[in-house]
């Protein structure tokens, strides 16, 4: 059970190494572009390509829907990237059903662990298996693996690295409960120190009075989508890269905009300076800053 290009490669891992997957649950297909041509979700695409019957249910407590999953008879079911499953769906196979997640649980249990493990300044993360119940993200831990994050990491990089470790994990795992190898063990409570909620477009706006380093692991955490942003000449402005300075500019409050006009653009924040190395002006296309310098007249403080 998956939607997103994050659950593809632990589908495909399993299929490729020979386990026989007798189903695909994903989300409807959804209209897309000008036409709203409707545009299938990347694990419908991959189910498709190795002829594995695909169930698009809208609603998951649909007798119907439930009726046909039991006559796949599966023996384990996997949720990767997916929604939250009833306890009919979740309870139906033998031996259980796992999830995986992209954080070292219960640390940032939530809809966006990597967002706000980056968002965080957090040196490492990871991926982890366990089995469902009531409580979201709660279950017994199967495996973790622990995957680092380093300076230069975005949330791009991060979610790559996470993707590949997570589908090796759920073969491992896999693996493991097919030959009755595995102990799940109880969360430890006590490590549940961030949530990971859903991110919306306020969690992005920049507040200038927060350190720069703050602010900079924002930038990082959000980029590239949806992206950290400001306003820049009262328009709209997304920041995907910047680089920390430690020194401050004498007697310039938060926000204010330091530039030559010409190859730097930086801002001062609530301690030490911002400078910007990629941004998108509402209406234009994501640049480095000095193609962006080159054509556009910053307004003057």
């Amino acid at each position: 059970m998956g939607t997103p290009e994050f659950a593809v490669p632990a589908l495909e891992k399993l299929i490729d190494n020979g386990w026989n997957v007798v189903a695909v649950i994903t989300a409807p297909d959804k209209p897309k572009g000008r036409g709203q041509k409707l545009i299938p979700s990347p694990v419908k695409e991959s189910a498709l390509k190795y002829d594995i019957p695909v169930l698009q249910p809208t609603n998951l407590k649909d007798p119907a829907f439930q009726e046909e999953l039991k006559s796949y008879q599966a023996d384990l079911q996997i949720v990767v990237a997916f929604r939250m499953l009833p306890e009919s769906v979740w309870d139906m196979p033998p031996v259980g059903t796992f999830n995986l997640h992209a954080s070292l649980l219960p640390n940032y249990r939530g809809a966006a662990p990597i967002n706000w493990a980056i968002i965080h300044g957090e040196k490492e993360t990871g991926v982890t298996t366990f089995f469902l119940k009531h409580e979201i993200d709660t279950g017994s831990i199967i495996f973790q693996e622990k995957v680092p994050i380093l300076e230069e990491d975005d949330l791009g990089s991060v979610y790559e690295k996470l993707m590949n470790k997570g589908a090796e994990l759920v073969l491992k795992t896999v693996e493991a409960i097919s030959k009755d190898e595995v102990t799940p063990l109880p969360q430890d409570e006590s490590l549940a120190i961030h949530h990971a909620p859903k991110i919306f477009k306020e969690t992005g706006k920049i507040n200038w009075e927060q350190p720069a380093i703050q602010i900079h692991n924002l930038v990082r955490g959000l980029s590239p989508y949806p992206a950290a942003w400001t306003e820049l000449d009262g328009k709209n402005c997304k920041i995907y890269k910047t680089h920390v300075e430690e020194s401050n500019s004498q007697n310039q409050s938060p926000g204010t905009l330091l530039s030559d006009g010409k190859t730097y653009l930086k801002f001062q924040t609530g301690n030490g300076v911002l400078e910007v190395l990629e941004l998108q002006l509402e209406g234009k296309k994501r640049m480095k800053i000095e193609d962006f310098l080159r054509g556009y007249k910053l307004p003057q403080n």
